[in-house]
């Protein structure tokens, strides 16, 4: 595998980075010391500019090249999950109920990586910005970042980013044109009747029976409102009422996560759940109170730069480890509004086997991170050549 000569000489500093990273998670916009320790590297590294505090604690430095041309993005998420570790490694998370489950410690190390070998070489034109982004898991960072102007700020013409993907033979590269993640929105309805004794229900208004209702009523919205050839998911994952079992209760309330890839879908999806909540309660004599939260939109690759992104990663890894219109998935990615920003891709990295992304057991592969910063290295120089 043609991981660039250079950047595998960095191979053991990047697995010292990578491991402390591991043992210091910390969560959504509160990264502190993460970001201080990539601010070091940075400037270890060489790098031109480095701009602190956006979106909190996200970070944007600059590298620049030999002569006049655009920005390129590049995207590395660094917050971790509220897990408690289980891998029983010697670099194993330090905080308790924290730890680095879907490998941003990686992306990180990859991105760094990347940094080291475009600081030191500068074989392209025009600027590098090294986007480092906090809350990805929770809060939407990207959006964060994208509101506080870094695309204009910075001149940004397009960005890319990567996700690792345990389980999937080491080195392969996957990505499609267009949509590729889904979006995400999250209802939470909360449900009050009139509770009493469960022996005298006449008396009652029962929350529980509705509830019951509701949630098969909006399980048909897939069955009779999508259109056969679209994709969606509508999965309730929470419901909670009741004390005992000889009450009725006062209320009760259930969760459901909506998830597409069309932003027409995504308002028909979320005016049924309405509707279908709402005459539910009409028809039991309850009240529904929705909070219908509106999430990250899907993840839609820019066609021209996806197939790009998938020719430059067939140079590192070659063109068998690459699948160019591998299948979108379900799961959701705020990097998404960097590409309703700007022309840009998003691929995934396999890591070879292991425990699944967020799960307590999960740990980044180090020997990926190399072939992740060399992907990243080589995007920069085909993307933005040096004139000839």
């Amino acid at each position: 595998m043609p991981v660039l000569n250079r950047i595998a000489d960095y191979a053991e500093e990047m697995k010292t980075w990578r491991r402390h990273l591991h043992m210091h998670p910390e969560l959504a916009f509160d990264c502190h010391e993460t970001a201080a320790f990539i601010a070091a590297r940075l400037r270890e590294i060489g790098v031109d500019e480095i701009h602190e505090g956006i979106a909190k604690t996200g970070i944007v430095a600059i590298i620049n090249g030999q002569g006049d041309g655009p920005t390129i993005g590049l995207r590395a998420d660094m917050d971790a999950l509220p897990i408690t570790e289980a891998t029983g490694a010697d670099h194993a998370s330090t905080v308790p109920g924290k730890m680095h489950a879907c490998g941003h410690d990686g992306h990180v190390t990859m991105l760094l990586g990347a940094a080291k070998y475009l600081a030191e070489t500068r074989r392209f034109s025009g600027r590098v910005a090294l986007l480092f982004q906090p809350a990805e898991e929770d809060g939407g960072g990207g959006q964060v970042m994208v509101q506080e102007g870094v695309m204009d700020r910075f001149g940004i013409a397009e960005v890319y980013g990567i996700h690792n993907a345990p389980n999937v033979p080491f080195g392969q590269f996957q990505t499609t044109d267009g949509a590729l993640m889904a979006s995400v929105d999250t209802a939470t309805v909360k449900v009050t009747g009139k509770g009493g004794h469960g022996a005298n229900p006449h008396e009652c208004v029962d929350p529980v029976v509705a509830i019951v209702a509701m949630v098969q009523g909006v399980q048909t919205i897939l069955s009779r409102n999508l259109y056969a050839l679209d994709e969606a998911v509508v999965s309730v994952t929470m419901i909670h009422t009741g004390t005992a079992s000889n009450i009725i209760p006062e209320d009760g309330m259930f969760c459901a996560t909506i998830r597409c890839f069309r932003p027409e879908v995504r308002e028909m999806l979320r005016r049924r759940f309405h509707e279908i909540v709402e005459g539910t309660a009409a028809a039991f004599g309850v009240r529904a109170e929705i909070d219908y939260d509106w999430g990250y939109p899907a993840t839609i690759n820019t066609p021209e730069k996806a197939d790009f992104a998938a020719r430059v990663a067939a140079e590192v890894v070659g063109e068998a480890a690459v699948d160019a219109r591998s299948p979108r998935e379900m799961g959701s990615e705020d990097f998404s509004y960097m590409l309703e920003a700007r022309p840009g891709a998003y691929l995934f990295m396999g890591t070879g086997p292991g425990a699944g992304l967020h799960h307590p057991a999960y740990d980044f592969n180090d020997e990926a991170a190399p072939v992740g910063a060399s992907f990243f290295a080589r995007l920069v120089e085909r993307a933005q050549p040096l004139a000839g």
